[in-house]
């Protein structure tokens, strides 16, 4: 008896087929008994890449022998330790601008390069860890990890966010909360993820604005590099060019001094970036779109850890305990205290045991160590450019035929403004910007008769921008990637670079011309 129910049930009867495969190559091998080359897989290309990987360092070792070699020597101005500290410092430039080496690791080493050949002194290279601006920068950030514990930077965004009635007064009220942060918080980064909340929040109360959503995350990150000038901790690169002025001349510039000269600067090009972002990216009705509707609870409650849009107990007493430390910063003349020891007082204020707002401890995590390590090392490599008489032979070998007239000054200037604008491109680190252009600037302002800290300060300014890319800073970075919010696209950051660069080079320019010589900051 035949079971139909299991013949109907069974798989049907596999049918093979067979094809002839095209004759493959036959591979040549060194050994009769060897492999062929395909069933190793990538044997064949190995070697090739073995040798790229050998030609860069090899390369790179004989550029700067051959750069040895070229350089001039002690008969024309340039001692032996000037010229060994110029290998050494193109090599770190070589290595910031060609390889993706942490910063860090590469200023570590040249400094400790120039240390064991003898340019250097070891106490040089330790001391600078322990001087007066990393002190000065590690009590900040213990500051502002207080101002963040106690919700301040986001309830005072809140506060003036609820304030607004249009897109334009949004998105410049965002815009001076985000200048009176660089105020609180010492670093861009940080200023960053402080605002992060606020623009989610702000775009799931416009879900239906697309376009203004985007300016918005194309503002906050403009706004905030470019407002770091307002401060002296508002970025490391200041602290960088103080040092660097502080070795040459000796004298740098105090905290008071920098926020009368780069506040005002701070302000205007922020809000002319804003409307800029606002003419590039949205539409004549965007701008004119009513917010009513958006509250400030509504806008608090989608802040995490706020609950409420005014400030408690302890935020009212982390802003006053940080607003008599900016007041001691700024009064220094007058009662003498080192503004790092007043940084060192305020932290420990705000850590203080049952009053303060964070433990010493969790304040500490938040320090960017790699980031002072780096600045340490920059600054050791600045004064030995100074010291060893290489930034002034290199300077007096660029200008030394320059007139030093009104018309040079100008000239120089505009230079150095452009130079400083571009070198994002180039170098991607702030700091680092700074830890090359202010060494080389310092003693040519010497040389043309010019103030080196009027030179300085302008190009440090200039340098702050910073925004072809969105690697080029990592607050830019942080907004450009958004996972479902809409976020602004490359070719936006392209299209306002286009814009912003020259606008911000005729501000510094005319800043540096005419009105930061009535602010303490005199060409001559």
């Amino acid at each position: 008896m035949v079971d139909v129910t299991d013949d109907c049930d069974r798989d049907p009867p596999l049918t093979y087929y067979a094809t002839t495969p095209p004759p493959r190559p036959v591979a040549r091998t060194s050994s009769a008994l060897g492999p062929p080359a395909s069933a190793t897989g990538d044997a064949r290309p190995a070697r090739p890449r073995r040798l790229r990987a050998l030609l860069g360092p090899a390369a790179a070792a004989t550029a700067l022998i051959l750069l040895y070699v070229l350089l001039p020597g002690p008969e024309s101005g340039l001692p032996a330790e000037g010229r060994i500290t110029l290998v050494v410092f193109a090599a770190a430039v070589a290595a910031w601008t060609c390889t993706r080496w942490d910063d860090a690791f590469v200023a570590l080493t040249a400094a400790l390069s120039l240390t064991l050949i003898g340019v250097l002194q070891s106490d040089d290279l330790f001391g600078a860890l322990g001087g007066e601006v990393i002190w000065l920068l590690i009590a900040a950030f213990v500051l502002a990890a207080g101002l963040t514990q106690a919700g301040v930077p986001a309830r005072i965004a809140v506060l003036l966010l609820a304030r607004a009635r249009t897109v334009r007064g949004l998105v410049h009220l965002l815009t001076l909360a985000l200048v009176v942060s660089a105020l609180l918080v010492p670093a861009t980064s940080g200023r960053a993820a402080l605002a992060l909340p606020v623009f989610l929040a702000l775009a799931k109360a416009l879900p239906e604005r697309e376009r203004v959503i985007r300016a918005l995350s194309l503002v906050i990150p403009t706004v905030i590099l470019l407002s770091a000038v307002a401060t002296l901790t508002g970025a490391g690169a200041h602290l960088i060019t103080v040092e660097v002025l502080r070795a040459a001349t000796g004298t740098g510039i105090g905290f008071g001094a920098w926020l009368l000269a780069g506040l005002p600067l701070a302000v205007v090009s922020s809000h002319l970036a804003a409307e800029l972002v606002l003419l590039l990216m949205t539409r004549r009705a965007d701008r004119r779109i009513r917010l009513d509707d958006i509250g400030a609870a509504e806008l608090a409650a989608s802040v995490p850890g706020q609950t409420a849009p005014g400030l408690d107990k302890r935020g009212k007493l982390s802003l006053a305990i940080t607003a008599v430390v900016v007041l001691a910063w700024c009064t220094q003349d007058l009662h003498g205290v080192q503004p790092a020891v007043v940084a060192l007082i305020g932290a420990l204020a705000v850590a203080a045991p049952r009053i303060g707002m964070v433990s010493l401890g969790a304040a500490l995590r938040t320090v960017p160590w790699s980031l002072l390590i780096f600045m340490s090392a920059t600054a050791v490599l600045g004064a030995a450019l100074l010291d060893s008489g290489a930034a002034g032979w290199l300077t007096a070998a660029a200008l030394g035929g320059l007139a030093t007239d009104g018309d040079s000054a100008l000239v120089f200037l505009i230079v150095v403004v452009l130079i400083s604008v571009a070198a994002h491109l180039v170098l991607q680190s702030r700091s680092a910007r700074s830890s090359v252009l202010i060494p080389l600037l310092v003693p040519a302002a010497g040389v043309l008769g010019l103030n080196p800290a009027a030179i300085a300060f302008a190009s440090t300014a200039a340098a702050g921008f910073c925004h072809t890319l969105p690697s080029s800073a990592k607050p830019v970075a942080m907004f450009a990637d958004l996972g479902e919010t809409p976020g602004f696209e490359r070719r936006d950051l392209l299209r306002l670079s286009i814009f912003l660069a020259p606008l911000l080079a005729a501000l510094v320019t005319a800043f540096a011309w005419f009105v930061w010589p009535y602010l303490g900051f005199p060409l001559r």
